[in-house]
């Protein structure tokens, strides 16, 4: 999933979706209702990149968890952010055991689902295709059992099996980026669960 160009506005709902750059502001498109709006540099704006959730170790990227939520739900919807707070809170422990609880507030647990159920419903989080690629690339045990049991029936009946070329594949990809020009420096306030009163 590719969380470049995805933004949240401090003070408007929802997620936003940079798409182009004017020359005091960026232009951003709600993930809502498609419609586009102007984000200045003096708007609190966070990148979904550069989110985290406070855990009692290292702090988890936003991604994770919400790659983790995807591969729990099968690439379906997760439970509604206004589901009871103890529902989520138990959801959120089952993927983020060791989340810190006195830092991620009830709000941002709430976010976390509000804003996975966003991008799923438009289609930010489906694997791009370099990450499908680089799955399937993987060998399991299962493949090199396969592979053995080739190796051995070619062995006996005396029959040569050439080995497939392996093709070097690139998951470079270029990301959109917020000009410094136009975005306010990331602080600390882009963690989850610190963002109120700093």
């Amino acid at each position: 999933m590719n969380l470049s160009g995805i933004i949240s506005i401090s003070g408007k709902p929802g997620l936003f979706k940079v798409v182009a750059q004017g020359k005091n502001n960026i232009i951003v498109e709600s993930l809502i209702d498609k419609k586009r709006t102007p984000a200045y540099s003096t708007d609190r704006i966070s990148s979904l990149e550069d989110i985290s959730i406070y855990t009692t170790d290292e702090d988890a990227p936003l991604k994770n968890i919400l790659e983790a939520i995807f591969e729990k739900e099968n690439g379906k919807n997760c439970p509604s952010h206004k589901e009871d707070l103890k529902t989520l809170t138990n959801y959120l422990k089952g993927i983020l055991p060791n989340y810190d609880e006195e830092r991620v507030y009830p709000s941002d647990i709430k976010k976390i689902f509000q804003w996975y159920n966003l991008l799923l419903s438009s289609g930010n989080l489906i694997p791009s295709v370099e990450e499908e690629e680089e799955k399937n690339s993987e060998t399991t045990p299962n493949d090199e059992d396969k592979k053995e049991a080739k190796k051995k029936v070619s062995t006996e009946k005396k029959t040569v099996v050439k080995a497939p070329s392996k093709s070097s594949k690139s998951a470079t990809s270029d990301a959109s980026k917020i000009s410094k020009s136009s975005a306010p420096k990331k602080t600390a306030t882009t963690k989850t669960g610190s963002s109120r009163g700093k």
